[in-house]
């Protein structure tokens, strides 16, 4: 107010022109302030705004976009417009959301009809071992692949859902085959008595008692360097819950036939199949096939190792 009033009296005796002047310049001065506070954001909103949102994106994910709609230039407006398309592209990532019902390390009935059904459509070229590893893993990708789903490899309630109304129930044959391959013909040995028979060639086990076979299941040998031994043996040993001492790794259901060389389950094979070897012992990949003969088999009952 004061400096108003003294530039009213240097008009007064500046006269009409010069006051003109001074009040034409006092209003720019005037428009330039008020215009400078709006004009800050709204020109520097190529330079400013176009900055923080670049920075600030990473880290506030969706927050920033709402300010980068507001500063919109056609270029700007541009980004937003991908940003919806990422969206959707997220919404599959809500299977894995999803419940997980079995994933690497499961196993039990439910892995077993899951490996059973992904055979009926072909995504699953073995036997059910209800050991859920890198097989089924792959086999689960496969199938969430070809049906549009999160390759999680894990079987969650989409992926199980989905795959339930593509493939019927398991029979008692696909869920328990005898073995993936037919049990080799019982050497002469096994003929007699309770007999662990095992053949190297068809890499089959069949529990036999006098003769009969009661059950088969695949196995798997040592390798040339860690060969397992051929001949006829006994079982002197069983141990449930074994670990090795040499190797440090489980080995359940274990039955020893000679030296440290066992029958027992290995997670190993049923995980990987044929691509590895044990060391020495002969390894089965069915849990439930391998607990039900440690039930059956006794101290002193025959092993026979041939070709």
């Amino acid at each position: 107010m004061t400096g108003s009033s003294r530039t009213g009296r240097g008009r007064a005796h500046i006269g009409g022109r010069g006051a003109g002047a001074a009040s034409a310049v006092a209003v720019l001065a005037l428009v330039a302030v008020t215009a400078g506070c709006k004009a800050e954001p709204a020109g520097s909103a190529p330079a400013t705004p176009s900055a923080p949102p670049a920075s600030s994106s990473p880290t506030e994910d969706a927050k920033p976009g709402t300010d980068q709609t507001e500063s919109a230039t056609p270029s700007t407006s541009a980004k937003p417009s991908s940003t919806p398309k990422a969206t959707p592209k997220a919404t599959p990532s809500a299977d894995p959301q999803a419940k997980v019902l079995m994933a690497t390390g499961s196993q039990g009935k439910q892995v077993r009809e899951l490996q059973a059904r992904l055979r009926q459509i072909g995504h699953f070229d073995r036997s059910p071992t209800g050991y859920y590893g890198s097989v089924t893993v792959s086999a689960v990708q496969s199938f969430q692949g070809k049906r549009g789903l999160s390759r999680t490899g894990k079987t969650d309630t989409v992926t199980w859902q989905k795959l339930l109304g593509m493939t019927h129930a398991p029979t008692a044959a696909e869920l328990n085959p005898p073995t993936t391959r037919p049990a080799a013909k019982p050497d002469k040995r096994c003929l007699t008595g309770r007999v662990i028979c095992i053949s190297k060639n068809s890499r089959s086990l069949s529990w036999m008692i006098d003769g009969k076979v009661v059950s088969s299941m695949d196995v798997r040998f040592g390798s040339q360097y860690t060969p397992t031994r051929e001949g006829t043996f006994s079982v002197y040993w069983k141990s449930r819950h074994h670990v090795s001492s040499i190797y440090h790794t489980a080995m359940p259901y274990a039955m020893f036939f000679s030296g440290g060389q066992a029958v027992h389950y290995s997670s190993d094979f049923a995980a990987r199949g044929y691509n590895g070897a044990s060391h020495g012992c002969v390894n089965v990949r069915d849990e439930g096939k391998i607990a039900s003969l440690f039930a059956q088999v006794r101290n002193g009952d025959k092993v026979v190792i041939y070709k």
